[in-house]
């Protein structure tokens, strides 16, 4: 049967959604791919992050033939779990399909209904609505705990803040946020103080939520910050570490203080420019 499946697959000079759902059948089949057929959702649930961060990755880079191709990876993992269970009877690709699309229609009712919803804020706010029904959210905490906690930390914290903030509970302002993070750094110090390393990763914790809000507040992704900041402590790493070869000096030997003045300096050239 596979023979025949093959051949109707090699025959063709171009693809589409299904023949890619008939190619991981055949991958799984009992004379497929070793590899492959014993594949769970577990097994693969890392190579399903991977390939969505890598699609980000592509679209961060403007390269679209990258995004081609990593979003046809991205693609390949939602086949390849609905292909697990369809071998279970449970849904197929067509469901999935069924089911999204029922669910942006559902969600869009000033497009495919009656309901009047002239800006992005009306929209969103019917969206939110609608998900909190549809999905049984009886408590601003039951919103809370919808958010998945396999998210980064940083994603997690800031859609926690801005569903705590429907309900009420949220800074007036950016100062009062900012007040919270000095706060929250009294708090940090005192336990450091205390020599007290449970309580100082308790509020260390504390803190970098409070960051998170500060961020929200000023209508800011804390996730973006982090990477950009990430990013800019890669390049003066790279710039201190080329200034000192150039010296015809090593890093390690030099200590923090020397190495804090080839710093200081590099963040003045970048300031100049």
């Amino acid at each position: 049967m596979n023979n025949e499946k093959i051949s109707k697959i090699l025959e063709k000079s171009s693809y589409n959604v299904y023949d890619l759902e008939e190619i991981i059948g055949i991958l799984r089949s009992e004379d497929g791919c070793p590899w492959d057929k014993v594949q769970t959702h577990e097994s693969i649930r890392k190579d399903f992050i991977e390939e969505v961060y890598e699609a980000v990755e592509a679209i961060d880079c403007g390269d679209r033939d990258m995004l081609l191709e990593e979003l046809g990876d991205v693609l390949l993992q939602v086949v390849f779990h609905a292909q697990i269970e369809k071998e279970k009877n449970s849904f197929d690709l067509d469901k999935v399909a069924d089911d999204v699309c029922k669910k942006l229609i559902l969600r869009h009712p000033h497009v495919f209904g009656n309901v009047c919803a002239d800006d992005v804020d009306t929209v969103l706010k019917n969206w939110d609505s609608i998900k909190k029904e549809s999905k049984g959210q009886e408590t601003y905490t039951d919103t809370l705990k919808s958010v998945p906690r396999v998210f980064p930390a940083l994603m997690r914290a800031q859609k926690l803040g801005k569903r705590a903030a429907r309900a009420g509970m949220d800074f007036d302002d950016e100062k009062g946020a900012l007040e919270c993070i000095i706060s929250e750094t009294a708090e940090l110090q005192e336990a450091m103080s205390a020599q007290d390393k449970s309580a100082a990763a308790g509020e260390l914790g504390d803190l970098l939520f409070s960051c998170v809000n500060l961020a929200r507040k000023l209508d800011l992704d804390a996730e973006e910050l982090l990477t950009a900041s990430s990013d800019k402590f890669m390049r003066r790493f790279e710039l201190v570490e080329n200034a000192v070869r150039k010296d015809g000096l090593d890093m390690p030997t030099l200590g923090i203080e020397k190495l804090d003045e080839y710093w200081n300096e590099i963040k003045k050239m970048e300031n100049r420019e």
